[in-house]
């Protein structure tokens, strides 16, 4: 019996021990993402909290941080992703709603954005920072009423915040309350005197309760402070054409253009000014543009015909490339197509490169790379349902293929299916492709995700 015991006590201790090393090896991964993401190395963050939720998949924290990394990288969708798996793990972490949500009303999901607030502030009644977004988030509904309910709130709790007395001033003038804003602004600027925002948000409430010259002062404060700052041009020379300065009004509202051309108030304005300096040609030219530009919805959007084509350059160079000098040819000759395919392809003759892409994948069906190439070859052809098709298979043969997460979010986003497309980038970029974070950057922060119900 003691001889049983003895093994059955040995085996029991050798797991326990494996277990215990491999929590800790998470630990160490999860600490290397906190180490790297307080220097800003975020792909190192993300890849060490990757290592660790991989290790340790019920760890909260690490989809948690794991999403900070992400959002520093402009990928909110994925940062959601990872932020709904923590809030699974612990319903109970304020942090993560609000983090959420903020990343809903980077997305114009407000409603979203608006649980995840109520939420958050159920379980933290007492922080500032929770009010003052919901407030932002009810601002930018034009809930403006219950915005400076919150924002009254936030005060109470932290009652010499700039950020927080500021927004109470812009929240007052979008309810023309410009006599309270003027009061907030100036409590802001006790406590921080160059913060611009308060400044210019007081030299609009004196423009709109007809202190103009001190309005001009505020102004002109506020553009020393911020040089690049189109729309303080516009409202400094809104001021100056309200006093009849119609010539120097023209000076601000000409580098408004400068550095915003679509800004249709200041075009119109502009257009009045020249129209009282009796300058009419020019005067309806820019009534003309202002009309013209405020006619255009914002929200057009555009088909990009070579964003495939610009998106999968060095896809279809180099990547490739380093895929055929790493190839062995194998015992069914099967990657001795491949090779060719890519060699045919790289000389620019890519429908019979196509051919022998589909011989190495006959021989060999259970090859991820002879479909991924292949479905390269097929898109730069045009054939972007069959590049869909090879891409699905590469991903089904080899799921941490970050390349094929890649291409396919690529021609998905192309085709329309945006949300699908900004999920398979994030995972692009997740498994280490970091050329996916140029494009989340510019296509996936404005994406909104459907709200779950909970």
């Amino acid at each position: 019996m003691k001889k049983l015991l003895l093994p059955l006590f040995l085996s029991t201790f050798c797991l326990l021990t494996h277990l215990s090393i491999a929590q800790q090896t998470a630990a160490d991964y999860f600490n290397e993402g906190i180490q790297k993401s307080s220097t800003k190395d975020f792909p190192g963050a993300l890849q060490a909290f990757t290592t660790a939720i991989i290790l340790n998949p019920e760890n909260a924290p690490s989809y948690y941080n794991r999403a900070l990394a992400k959002i520093s990288l402009n990928d909110i969708q994925g940062a959601n992703l990872d932020l709904d798996l923590a809030i699974e793990l612990n319903p109970a972490d304020a942090n993560a709603y609000l983090y959420r949500g903020l990343n809903r009303t980077r997305q114009e999901d407000f409603r979203g954005a608006m649980q995840d607030f109520n939420r958050a502030i159920e379980l933290n009644p007492n922080d500032a920072l929770l009010y003052y977004q919901r407030g932002l988030c009810r601002l930018q509904m034009n809930y403006a009423t219950t915005a400076l309910s919150d924002f009254n709130k936030a005060a109470a709790i932290a009652p010499t915040d700039p950020n927080i007395l500021t927004a109470k001033g812009n929240c007052k003038m979008q309810l023309s309350d410009y006599k309270g804003a003027l009061a907030d602004y100036g409590l802001c600027l006790e406590k921080a005197p160059n913060k611009t925002q308060a400044i210019a948000g007081r030299g609009y409430a004196r423009f709109k309760l007809e202190d103009y010259k001190a309005a001009i002062v505020d102004f002109n404060r506020a553009i020393e402070l911020t040089k690049d700052d189109a729309e303080l041009y516009y409202r400094r020379g809104l001021v100056k054409s309200r006093l009849g300065e119609f010539e120097n009004a023209l000076v601000d509202f000409d580098k408004t253009v400068a550095l915003n051309p679509t800004h249709t108030k200041a075009l119109f304005s502009r257009g009045f000014c020249k129209s009282r300096l009796g300058n009419s040609k020019q005067a309806v030219a820019d009534l003309d543009k202002a009309i013209e530009i405020g006619g255009t919805p914002t929200t057009t959007k555009a088909y990009y015909s070579d964003f495939i084509t610009s998106s999968t350059l060095q896809l279809l160079g180099s990547i490739v490339q380093d895929r055929y000098k790493s190839t062995e040819l194998s015992d069914d000759r099967a990657d001795a197509y491949l090779v060719r395919g890519v060699l045919k392809n790289s000389t620019g003759d890519n429908r019979v490169a196509l051919q022998d892409l589909n011989r190495a994948v006959e021989l060999n069906p259970t090859n991820p790379e002879a479909y991924f190439i292949r479905g390269m070859v097929r898109s730069s052809l045009g054939d972007q349902k069959g590049s869909l098709i090879d891409c699905n298979s590469t991903i089904k043969l080899n799921p941490r293929h970050a390349e094929a997460y890649y291409l396919r979010g690529i021609i998905r986003y192309d085709s329309g299916d945006e949300s699908a497309a900004c999920i398979d980038l994030s995972r692009a970029g997740e498994l280490g492709y970091s050329p996916a974070y140029k494009i989340i950057t510019t296509r996936c922060n404005n994406i909104q995700r459907p709200t779950a119900s909970r």
